[in-house]
């Protein structure tokens, strides 16, 4: 038994029939030490309701239970992962509420009710960017959680943080997730720590909302960011000729040289691009 009376996962695992499905992205983490640091690295827990996203046997669960997360919330769509986490809200009474639903389609900041919220998870790598992508897509800002930490194949962790000086990894989501949040790589966690090991080495990330983004249409940047992106060898002269709109026109607004391509645009200029095609598409 561990310290919580619950026992070793890899025995909850056997004893459910809990073989990781690929189709469903799942890796497994059954260091209850690796669990718990990226528990601790989403901060003090007390009073907090976190969200948890694909908790399979629930490993990470058990450690934001016992680093004090005032309530969990943990949204699983493999039944078979059920009763393994009811034993769980056992040993924890009225702080577990397992919840059986596709994430994609689930209202979290309902779920989450009143006061402090984050979002923790191990997140299934079929799903990962998609539930990013919706979460820092609310149209309400700043959102109902105050951190996100989440756990990504390392590439995608570094499209995440990545800005116009790292050009390789700059895209879309960098550019997403640099306007509205504050995001940093905190650890590497190795293909041997999940059952079944991955391909890929794993990173967990944290963001951190802004308060106030520079003032931008969701709509107008991702316009422009896909436009730019979509073509992102070619100059923006040429690359943007498909939003409706002169490029010329939409370059000169935003400062920004017609020879430039989207890897050199920092957030700022994009947030001028998404402005100025608001204004002339009026």
């Amino acid at each position: 038994m561990t310290g919580d009376g619950l026992p070793p996962l890899r025995e909850v695992v056997r004893a459910h029939g809990l073989d990781a499905r690929k189709s469903l992205g799942q890796n497994f983490l059954f260091d209850l030490n690796l669990t718990g640091r990226i528990a601790r690295s989403s901060g003090a827990l007390a009073g907090v309701t976190v969200i948890e996203v694909g908790p399979g046997p629930g490993g990470l669960t058990r450690a934001l239970l016992a680093e004090g997360a005032g309530r969990v919330v943990a949204i699983e769509r493999d039944p078979r992962c059920l009763p393994a986490l009811a034993e769980i809200a056992a040993a924890y009474p009225g702080r577990l509420e397992v919840v059986e639903a596709d994430a994609l389609s689930v209202d979290m900041a309902a779920l989450a009710g009143p006061g402090p919220a984050r979002i923790v998870s191990n997140l299934p790598y079929n799903v990962g960017t998609a539930l990013l992508v919706q979460w820092l897509s609310a149209p309400d800002w700043p959102p109902f959680w105050d951190s996100l930490t989440l756990m990504f194949q390392r590439e995608v962790a570094e499209r995440i943080v990545a800005d116009q000086s790292r050009r390789a990894d700059y895209g879309r989501l960098g550019v997403l997730c640099g306007w509205r949040t504050r995001a940093k790589i905190l650890f590497d966690v190795p293909p041997a720590a999940f059952t079944p090991p991955p391909k890929v080495t794993s990173s967990v990330v944290r963001l951190e909302p802004r308060p106030a983004p520079l003032p931008c249409r969701l709509g107008a940047l991702e316009a422009v960011t896909q436009a730019a992106f979509g073509q992102r060898r070619k100059m923006l002269r040429q690359s943007l000729k498909g939003l409706g709109v002169e490029p010329a026109r939409l370059l000169a607004e935003a400062g920004i040289a017609e020879t430039a391509r989207a890897e050199e645009i920092p957030v700022e200029g994009f947030v001028a691009l998404a402005t100025a095609l608001d204004r002339f598409s009026a």
